[in-house]
């Protein structure tokens, strides 16, 4: 495809290809990989919950200034009708009242221990904590504003009964419950099209790049073989995938383990969020670069290759762009050239929805969100760019500072429930 209405200098021009192209042909990718995934492994039959006798699982619920959410959650973990479960809340010093209500939440529910922490450690320290604590070999671990479907622990722990020993973590299929707002309703758009088919593909592949924090399943055996949770690093679920695999443990994703999850529905709230993701990424690959190092390794390989051309396309993008506000006669002219080149991506982009859409249907009501697709592919890819850029410095700094990744209660949204 040759770029249009603007003659470019033959050194920017190869950088403008990949720009535009590299997103085009990962979306062909990960619609590739969704399709497949769709068809070999969601076709399964119903699961019966009856045909066995469920092993005792442990659900950690790490908490920190929660006190708005934690008491639904709880109420709602203690309602499942798993037959055989404890729950193990971690109030990882909190400034408000979490603390205060999950001792009295501990009177009212038989199922439920607490951990009160006076100093905040971060997530992964919370975690290690409850793991240590829990009585069950596997360890179910939810957010502090999570509802868990009622098969959601069925679905996890069959895995682990019936894949064999190399299982070591399950990741769930997070689904957003605030609906009414334009922000919220644009990530529905986004766990379905870009998550959800990522996390298919790479299942296909064999690697996956990170377990979902808030609905992951962890056999403790294979956490203790990679020391539990990094207590330094600031994303606890992207750093643990990566020990978990480096280990040849298996990851899997299970679509079928729902959980109702609150998105942030402020731009300072998605911003924050969306860096700390980033960088969390970007402290893996600073951290596990030796992998390239290691034939053993080469499955992951392609998992690692993608992340790194991931951030470097988000500078390239802001080459490409500075280069043409500077030399473009008319902003207009710009504006155009970007909207010419940019008609495969959109459409791709649209493509990827729909069939990613179709697959969560099975799941949650998603295509009434369609119209929103509208807006998607702009602003994600924007605030990609500009989060990746703003996460560099910030993972840099961390991997050679350590110590402890404390953390703060991100924005939940306004809305509490909407299921």
């Amino acid at each position: 495809m040759q770029f249009y209405l603007l003659d470019l200098a033959p050194w920017i021009e190869p950088l403008a290809q990949f720009v535009f192209w590299y997103p085009f042909f990962m979306a062909l990718f990960w619609i590739s990989g969704a399709v497949l995934f769709s068809l070999t492994r969601e076709q399964e039959k119903p699961l019966d919950l009856n045909e066995r006798e469920w092993p005792l699982i442990s659900i950690l619920v790490p908490c920190y200034n929660e006190e708005e959410t934690i008491e639904e959650t709880i109420t709602y973990l203690d309602r499942l009708t798993y037959p055989n479960l404890e729950i193990i809340a971690v109030n990882d010093g909190s400034s408000d009242r979490t603390g205060d209500l999950l001792i009295g939440l501990a009177d009212k529910h038989d199922r439920l221990r607490v951990i009160d922490c006076h100093e905040n450690r971060g997530k992964a320290n919370a975690l290690h904590m409850a793991a240590h604590a829990a009585h069950s070999e596997y360890l179910l671990c939810v957010d502090s504003d999570a509802f868990l479907d009622e098969e959601a622990p069925y679905q996890l722990v069959r895995h682990f009964l019936e894949g064999g020993e190399r299982v070591g973590a399950v990741t769930g299929n997070p689904r957003i419950r605030n609906r009414d707002t334009l922000l919220s309703r644009m990530q529905i758009v986004e766990y379905a099209s870009i998550i959800g088919s990522i996390k298919r593909t790479q299942r296909v592949m064999g690697k996956i790049m990170t377990v979902s924090g808030v609905i992951v399943m962890f056999r403790k055996k294979a956490l203790l073989t990679v020391g539990l949770w990094d207590r330094d690093m600031i994303t606890e679920d992207i750093a643990v995938s990566w020990k978990l695999q480096k280990k040849f443990w298996d990851i899997r994703y299970e679509p079928r383990a729902i959980c109702w999850m609150l998105v942030p529905e402020s731009l300072s709230g998605i911003w924050k969020q969306r860096v700390r993701w980033s960088q969390g990424g970007q402290e893996v690959v600073l951290r596990h670069f030796d992998i390239l190092k290691d034939w053993r390794q080469r499955r992951i390989w392609p998992v690692y290759i993608e992340q790194v051309i991931s951030v470097l396309w988000a500078y390239a993008w802001l080459v490409v762009t500075i280069y043409l506000f500077v030399t473009a006669d008319t902003v207009q002219q710009m504006l155009v050239w970007f909207t010419y080149n940019s008609f495969a991506l959109v459409l791709i982009s649209h493509i990827q929805l729909l069939i990613s859409l179709w697959n969560d249907a099975r799941y949650d009501n998603v295509f009434r969100y369609y119209v929103w697709a509208a807006w998607y592919p702009v602003i994600y890819w924007m605030l990609n760019t500009f989060v990746v850029i703003a996460a560099t410095p910030r993972a840099i700094r961390s991997t050679v500072k350590g110590g402890y990744a404390t953390w703060n209660s991100p924005d939940r949204g306004t809305r509490r429930s909407s299921l």
